[in-house]
């Protein structure tokens, strides 16, 4: 309801005598009256009029409330008035994965304006919506109670058939669309472990190379001390023995066992290369056979060679 604002003006002043006016008019007629010289500065005086009282009728409010009001039983109205589900593990792992993931967003953009984790609104968003959820979770655990406690259905039957709000041609797109949400994150929080486990193992191939470039300058170190005479003893080359790795562990196993079956090849580049020993070694040598007078009459020995002229000869014969 809209109140039209008036106020009362007494024109007046120390040139005014018994000829005082007295205005009760609006902003606009009292524009006009300045206007036409009727009103001057300093000549009026604002009066206070009755301001309307606003009084709170708890008692008529509450029998209109009483005449609206539709006393049905619990079963008509549902209404419910509970407190938050306890918080589940997953969905508070899945808050503190939240927080961490927004802590870096914030940690790697300068650009981003910096918040507490209690005055990030991205944060309280996503709180909201998990109290919403634990609300409505609790409201649904002391409802079914409820309803059991009255013996009332809670499932509804197999013969049950209602009119959906949605079509299940509608609701299978929804689907979709939420698997394809998932499978992408899915995807992305994959890659990103790969990118980070990438970057792990970038950081120990870094680490492992500088330690062993290191020991290597210790070694060479020590080495020069002990050319210099500044060292007598090599006992810094026992600790440079090699270290087996589990991998290597597994394979000499596979090795021992082939070794047993097969046995171990060795070297092979130079192994029929004579040494002095086994140039001094005669114990397997063999004495040739010398041929007697009768075996040159009849030929020699068949087994050997003919010469190289009787070879020539032969060959020209056959052809």
């Amino acid at each position: 309801m809209k109140v039209k604002k008036t106020t009362k003006y007494v024109a007046g002043g120390a040139g005014s005598s018994d000829s005082d006016s007295e205005y009760n008019s609006s902003d606009e007629e009292l524009q006009e009256a300045y206007a036409k010289g009727l009103l001057k500065p300093g000549l009026n005086v604002v009066l206070e009029e009755n301001k309307k009282v606003y009084k709170n009728y708890v008692s008529l409010m509450k029998e209109k409330l009483d005449a609206i009001k539709l006393n049905l039983p619990w079963v008509e109205r549902l209404d419910m008035v509970t407190a938050p589900a306890p918080l589940a593990p997953e969905l508070a792992l899945q808050m503190q994965e939240q927080e961490v993931r927004r802590a870096n967003q914030l940690k790697g953009n300068l650009k981003l304006p910096q918040y507490n984790p209690a005055d990030d609104p991205v944060l309280n968003d996503f709180r909201r919506e998990t109290m919403f959820h634990r609300q409505a979770q609790g409201a649904v655990m002391d409802g079914i109670a409820r309803l059991k406690k009255l013996k009332l259905p809670t499932i509804r039957p197999d013969d049950y058939f209602a009119e959906m709000a949605k079509s299940d041609i509608h609701m299978q797109k929804v689907r979709k669309c939420l698997m394809r949400k998932k499978t992408v994150t899915q995807l992305a929080e994959k890659m990103r472990q790969q990118r980070q486990q990438k970057k792990v193992a970038k950081q120990m191939q870094i680490e492992a190379t500088l330690r062993k470039h290191e020991e290597k300058r210790k070694l060479l170190d020590e080495v020069k001390k002990y050319r210099k005479g500044a060292r007598k003893d090599l006992d810094f080359l026992e600790d440079k023995k090699p270290q087996g790795k589990g991998k290597h562990l597994k394979v000499s196993a596979k090795r021992k066992m082939r070794d047993s079956k097969y046995g171990f090849g060795g070297k092979k580049r130079g192994s029929k290369k004579n040494t002095s020993s086994s140039a001094a070694d005669v114990s397997e040598y063999k004495k040739p056979m010398k041929l007697g007078k009768d075996s040159k009459k009849k030929g020699g020995n068949p087994k050997q060679r003919l010469g190289k002229g009787r070879r020539t000869r032969m060959k020209a014969k056959r052809r």
